[in-house]
């Protein structure tokens, strides 16, 4: 860094010792600080990387807490001036204050637990309630949010996402390192022959932790896009079948 005339903030700087269950467990609670001149950094349980919650297990609990509360805050903002606003500019505040909030990479939350988007999604119903002027135990919310407002559930608003950088990154319109998770299987000299080469599949990373290594990109990424298509296959011939 002192090549390049930059200086280490220090009072900005902090540590975050990560790993699975076990290997935190030998660390007892705390690991080793660092030193950075005459400065000491403590490890930390919880850091924020551009906007996202890092926690040292790699779980989500913190960041979707994060992201309830401030959506809940918004929510109950907006409930008290709701009268005073019509249908479309509470649609454009909903989605500049709470929406907004709750799509910033989102793409985190791929393979998350139910428990996790569900929690989300009850922000997403709070705020279909806003926009609509629905009370909280009217009936027909589900279709409000589907067929009225258009608004994709949580686990698919994740889906659509990761499927939108997937085509970015196969059509040369996303950053160069996610671009080099994105190889084809017939590239792979030695996978070559195999039926997924000849169906334009990708070639998903060799993963052994199913509870983390699972939602790396360059995993869910290949795997998600895969399955995405088959889910659009099978609808397009269903729609097909059931029109003759």
């Amino acid at each position: 860094m002192s090549a390049n005339r930059l200086k280490l903030n220090t009072d900005k700087t902090e540590l975050l010792w990560t790993g699975t269950k076990h290997s935190l467990s030998l660390l007892d609670g705390s690991g080793p600080s660092l030193g950075l001149g005459d400065d000491t950094i403590t490890p930390s349980k919880h850091v924020r990387v551009l906007g996202v919650i890092i926690s040292s297990d790699f779980g989500l609990a913190k960041h979707v807490s994060n992201v309830c509360a401030a959506g809940i805050f918004r929510l109950r903002q907006l409930h008290r001036i709701r009268r005073s606003l019509d249908s479309d500019l509470a649609a454009t505040l909903v989605h500049a204050l709470v929406s907004s909030r709750k799509d910033y990479c989102n793409a985190i939350f791929v393979v998350a637990p139910k428990n996790v988007t569900d929690k989300l999604q009850q922000v997403l119903n709070g705020a279909a309630h806003i926009v609509s002027g629905m009370r909280k135990h009217d009936f027909g919310l589900t279709d409000l949010v589907r067929n009225k407002l258009h608004w994709l559930d949580v686990p698919d608003r994740v889906k659509y996402k990761l499927g939108m950088l997937m085509y970015r990154c196969q059509h040369n319109q996303a950053p160069q390192y996610l671009m080099d998770h994105c190889l084809p299987v017939s590239d792979v000299v030695f996978r070559q022959s195999l039926r997924s080469a000849s169906s334009h599949q990708l070639s998903v990373t060799h993963h052994w932790l199913s509870t983390y290594s699972c939602r790396a990109f360059s995993v869910a990424g290949p795997f998600g896009t895969h399955c995405l298509m088959t889910y659009m296959i099978r609808n397009v011939l269903q729609t097909f079948s059931d029109s003759h």
